[in-house]
């Protein structure tokens, strides 16, 4: 469809529609990053003590306990087995979280893990409901709708008395993430001309995505409570559904349903914006060549069954779906493991997340030149080291405020390894799943990764059983996806598989260290 590409994309560089896309979708970007991490701002955990009557000012107690270790257990009963019913905490700047508020600490902190697991079965229940729901009502309905999910979320959050009551909130606020991230990137991908793809959405990911997650916890601090954070978060949500009267649906979507009508509409309307003038003929020529397209379509497509039929295809694809598992896993906690470093968790959380520009800006960079096979498997390798020497770190102190600078540092270039290798796998995964199947196999693969969050929570709790448990788990974790990236084919500069067949073979004959920066790939 040449008339088609060329009023949609105009060759040249970016249209009027494109730059409109974009900026909403950075706005997307920022709303988005907010919401994901909301989980963990209301569930910081600030320092405690178990309260003492014979101070009646819990000022002067806590004045005396800061820099002590948080106790579970009466400090004034001399064997020490006394536990708490009452606690004053040492709130960082002032900021009330839920955890403090319902006293969720000590033998009652499994609730708040909970209520973050169930978070995101909400958003894997989301991901595959919503991508059901997109494939039958289109794609900007479902963007409205997640959006606003997100917002009916976490303003009941805000209701929160019970373990049940939080359970059931966080699962409707968790059935929005992703989804309501990834349809607008879908609408995006399919409007933004090919050549300027990686930099265009790199970008917009890299600076408005960050922005978002560096400015959560100074709201939280601003808001001085997680009711008030969770409201003034989620009150900008309701500007998404005046998306519907700027962008027209998914023409591919619409064509792949047959209604080339509505996709004409949206062509024509696309096309008002750039300031293209098209004529009655080349409407009627862009509605036949859809129906062409999508006959064609219909005659080659295949079942994603079809990935476990062959040996080779069968690998990659249970290789592609533990990668999946193990990145996703560990960008969520390396994201959320923000306290235990010696500073306060808001610095912590702000300064880890100012890695995910220079992220993506090296995966422009470096990643057409080096291949996706080194840059996934070395920025899982740089992420599993540093983690790992957090680890050692806490495991031969006991107290981290005496390595604060050096955990901190450590803490961040572990975010950056893996924040790297969650936006490489994204597109190498896009790359070798063959095309007859790409759209099924990549909601597959993307759905097991969000399924393994569900056991960041916990692993972040196994703190309380050993201090560098966490550290050791994620690093070993990182390692053992570094190795798994290895034994997939390149992608870099090859024409990718669209069949089935052609997946079967594809980077037959390729060894496990065979790197395009170093040799050529046959």
């Amino acid at each position: 469809m040449i008339e088609m590409k060329k009023i949609l994309f105009n060759l040249d560089g970016f249209s009027r529609y494109q730059k409109i896309l974009l900026l909403l979708f950075c706005i997307i970007n920022v709303l988005s990053s907010i919401h994901y991490y909301s989980q963990t701002i209301i569930s910081f955990v600030p320092d405690f003590w178990c309260k003492d009557h014979n101070y009646e000012n819990s000022n002067e107690l806590i004045s005396k306990m800061r820099g002590n270790m948080s106790s579970c257990y009466s400090y004034w009963d001399s064997d020490k087995n006394e536990t708490c019913t009452e606690f004053v905490y040492d709130h960082y700047m002032g900021y009330k979280s839920l955890t403090s508020e319902l006293n969720w600490i000590c033998g009652a902190a499994w609730k708040i893990t909970l209520g973050q697991s169930m978070f995101f079965v909400g958003s894997v229940v989301g991901t595959f409901g919503f991508g059901i729901l997109a494939d039958i009502f289109g794609r900007v309905p479902i963007l409205i709708i997640s959006n606003l999910t997100a917002m009916m979320g976490n303003l009941f959050s805000t209701a929160t008395y019970s373990l049940a009551s939080f359970c059931m909130f966080r699962f409707v606020s968790g059935l929005a993430t992703d989804t309501n991230f990834v349809m607008m990137y879908i609408l995006v991908m399919e409007y933004i001309n090919p050549a300027f793809r990686t930099m265009g959405v790199s970008i917009c990911i890299g600076i408005f995505y960050c922005l978002g997650s560096i400015a959560s916890p100074w709201i939280a601090v601003l808001t001085q409570s997680w009711k008030m954070f969770l409201i003034v978060t989620s009150l900008p949500f309701a500007i998404v559904p005046l998306f519907y009267f700027i962008i027209p649906e998914s023409i591919q979507w619409l064509v792949s349903k047959q209604k080339y009508t509505q996709a004409a509409k949206s062509f024509e309307r696309i096309a008002k914006i750039n300031h293209e003038q098209i004529s009655n003929s080349e409407i009627n020529r862009f509605i036949e060549e859809s129906r062409k397209t999508s006959e064609t379509e219909q005659k080659v497509r295949a079942s994603m069954l079809g990935l476990f039929k062959t040996p080779r295809l069968r690998k990659n694809t249970l290789i592609l779906f533990f990668k999946s598992m193990v990145i996703t896993l560990c960008y969520d906690a390396v994201s959320r493991n923000v306290q235990g470093k010696g500073v306060s968790p808001f610095i912590m959380f702000s300064l880890s997340a100012t890695t995910i520009l220079p992220a993506c800006l090296l995966l422009i960079l470096l990643q057409d030149r080096i291949g996706r096979k080194a840059m996934s498997s070395l920025s899982l390798l740089t992420s599993g080291m540093f983690i790992s020497a957090s680890g050692i770190i806490l495991m031969n102190t006991n107290k981290s405020e005496n390595n604060a600078t050096l955990l901190v540092f450590l803490a961040i270039i572990g975010r950056f390894g893996v924040t790297v290798a969650y936006n490489s796998g994204a597109q190498y995964a896009t790359e070798l799943i063959p095309t007859c199947v790409r759209g099924q196999g990549i909601a597959a693969v993307h759905v097991i990764g969000y399924a393994f969050t569900f056991l960041s929570s916990y692993i972040l709790h196994t703190r309380v059983i050993y201090t560098a448990l966490p550290e050791i788990l994620l690093g070993l974790m990182s390692f053992l996806g570094a190795a798994l990236c290895l034994f997939l084919p390149e992608t870099t500069n090859r024409k990718l598989p669209d069949s089935l067949e052609d997946g079967e073979n594809f980077g037959k004959g390729e060894k496990c260290f065979s790197f395009i920066c170093i040799q050529n790939v046959s």
